[in-house]
């Protein structure tokens, strides 16, 4: 049952998404006010810079992996080795790039220095996190959501014990990497006792995947200039406060983002699916019933927040980050041209168009470095807000119309509008369907012996 198959995967990272969120906003309202803005800002600021380099540790392979399991299962092994191998060895040059751009961006800033340099440490252990997607192509959620929620659990426990001991900002630096480790030590092991084929590493293999995944390089950093390049220009222009206050504001808009997340990644299989073995029909009415399904949750969702805000922020943060809610209230509605852009990447994907990615995202970062230029000299954090908000409309709205190959995306979201599509998604999703051989070979290779229940999902 594949309908089946997506919902219980949704629902198995939606249940623990949302302990995770609540451990999520308890952990870090405590941790911002201990901290400060100054001191939360720094933090972000450390985390923006490693985000920076993350697409180069990943070499966009977090992008091809779901596809390339799913289309190649026979050396699903070989795959999952070759990629975890070359994460792993760019995970350390990409340290030292972290290293680097803080000597150069922040002279004689001591601090912001060994903050960001022990911030970056996780990307060691977020190498061995590609392995997430192996899980995901296979429908089993179970094993990744728990593991990602006594992972969180964990670093929450750290965080409160950093607050009741009081440390210093060092020690909460490194709170991403011990979250990262744990995640990293348990997939290798659920892996090793539920996976089908031992991780091995194959010359050609790194061939055959970076002429795809090469693609998704510079796409994923231009993605990650117009996510975090605002959170580095406050810093430099404006300080750590202003750091801080934009810093809450996103985290506030985008603490339901596990949501959307994990409704993408249980369809993007089934999308995958549908484009190989269903009529092109079916497998348009699946991406604009996804379409559907993402937007009219994520307005619900703006309105919501922006109406709240002045209370979100108070209980989360309190009176001293009371200028976080006008950006927060101008933040939130990005996120749903963010969102739409994630569906569009599915179905470029799909329709094997990666390509382009590079020209959307580098149109996208060009425009709100100019535009954060522009606005923050005249509006502080509004003016990052403001930024944020016009890219990501040009980047996932009007830049698909300026490609003729990739317009057909916009028709099948503006069918997404018809809210109908969501009831007609969802009871699709309760239908039991024959499988194809193909999906049935997947299947076969998914299930270890015994008749349990394993689903998986991405962070």
């Amino acid at each position: 049952m594949e309908g089946n198959k997506i919902f219980k995967n949704a629902t198995w990272i939606i249940v623990c998404r949302i302990i995770q969120a609540v451990l999520s906003v308890l952990v870090t309202m405590f941790s911002a006010r201990y901290l400060g803005p100054s001191g939360y800002g720094l933090i972000n600021y450390a985390a923006s810079i490693v985000a920076f380099v993350a697409p180069i540790m990943q070499l966009g392979l977090n992008s091809t992996l779901v596809q390339e399991v799913v289309n190649d299962p026979e050396r699903e092994g070989e795959t999952m080795g070759t990629a975890l191998t070359m994460s792993f060895t760019s995970s350390f040059f990409c340290i030292l790039g972290v290293v680097a751009f803080t000597l150069v961006a922040n002279p004689g800033e001591k601090e912001t220095l060994i903050v960001c340099a022990l911030y970056s440490i996780l990307l060691i252990f977020q190498s061995v996190d590609l392995l997430q997607y192996w899980f995901q192509a296979k429908l089993k959620s179970k094993y990744t959501s728990i593991v990602m929620l006594v992972a969180y659990a964990v670093t929450s426990a750290y965080k409160i014990f950093l607050l009741i001991t009081g440390k210093s900002i060092y020690w909460f630096a490194v709170a991403q990497a011990i979250d990262y480790l744990v995640i990293a030590v348990s997939l290798m092991v659920i892996y090793n006792k539920v996976g089908t084929e031992k991780l091995s590493f194959s010359w050609a293999a790194v061939k055959r995947m970076f002429d795809k995944s090469k693609f998704y390089i510079v796409s994923s950093l231009m993605v990650t200039i117009f996510a975090q390049t605002d959170r580095i220009m406050l810093k430099i222009m404006c300080g750590d406060e202003a750091t801080g206050f934009y810093s809450a504001a996103v985290t506030c808009a985008t603490m339901t983002s596990f949501v959307f997340s994990a409704i993408i990644d249980s369809f993007r299989p089934s999308i995958f699916e549908k484009k190989k073995t269903a009529t092109p029909e079916e497998f348009e009415k699946s991406v604009s019933g996804l379409y559907s399904i993402i937007i009219y949750l994520s307005i619900l969702q703006c309105v919501a927040i922006t109406l709240f805000a002045p209370w979100i922020v108070q209980i989360l943060y309190g009176a001293e980050y009371a200028p976080t809610v006008g950006a927060l209230q101008l933040t939130v509605w990005y996120t749903t041209f963010s969102y739409v852009g994630a569906v569009r990447n599915v179905w470029i994907l799909a329709e094997g168009q990666q390509r382009y990615l590079w020209i959307l995202n580098f149109a996208g970062a060009l425009m709100n470095v100019v535009l954060n230029l522009v606005f923050i000299p005249m509006w502080n954090i509004l003016g990052a807000a403001f930024a944020s908000l016009v890219t990501q409309i040009f980047t996932n709205i009007f830049m698909n119309m300026m490609i003729p190959s990739i317009r057909r995306n916009n028709a099948l979201m503006l069918k997404g509008l018809n809210p109908a599509l969501i009831t007609q998604t969802l009871k699709s999703l309760k239908k039991e369907k024959p499988q194809t051989a193909e999906v049935a070979e997947i299947a076969e290779t998914a299930e270890p012996a015994e008749p349990t229940e394993q689903e998986a999902e991405e962070e």
